[in-house]
Formats: C-alpha cells, structure tokens, sequence
C-alpha cells in the first residue's frame, strides 16, 4: 500500500502541471506591473504614481496571484513569454 502512494506521489511530481488560466489586470495592475518590469522598485512605484507603498504592495499580491506566481522575477518572466 505505502508503494502505492509513493508511486502516485513520484507520478504527480512527473506529469506537467495542467495550464493555469490567468485572470486579466486590471489597468491600474498594468501600468504597476509596467513599471516593475521596468526595473522600479515599490516605493520608486508608489512615488510615481502617487500612492502609498502599501497600495503598491496590495496590488503587486493580487498581480502575482492572477499571473499564479511567487515573486518579481517569476512574474516578469511570465510576462514576457
């Protein structure tokens, strides 16, 4: 039996994942989004369109989970395939 869950756990790890489908962004995600591809970080965000670091902090959590990713750069690569 525990032969059996181990090849069923080896099988999960082998099989690709199925696509995840991606909400869109919102225009306001966009333009936050644009300017971290660009290489700004959150205050430099924040500051240029006149937000707080927390609102960019908010939207930057709800653009990596609609793109299913953990960090800038997953997000970043996502973006540019």
């Amino acid at each position: 039996m525990s032969g059996e869950i181990a090849r069923k756990v080896v099988r999960s790890f082998a099989e690709p994942d199925a696509p995840k489908e991606t909400e869109p962004l919102t225009p306001r995600q966009h333009e936050i989004f644009g300017l971290l591809a660009r290489g700004f970080v959150s205050k430099e965000i924040a500051s240029q369109l006149g937000i707080s670091f927390d609102t960019v902090r908010f939207h930057l959590k709800d653009i990596y989970a609609k793109l299913h990713v953990r960090s800038k750069t997953e997000a970043v690569v996502k973006y540019l395939k």
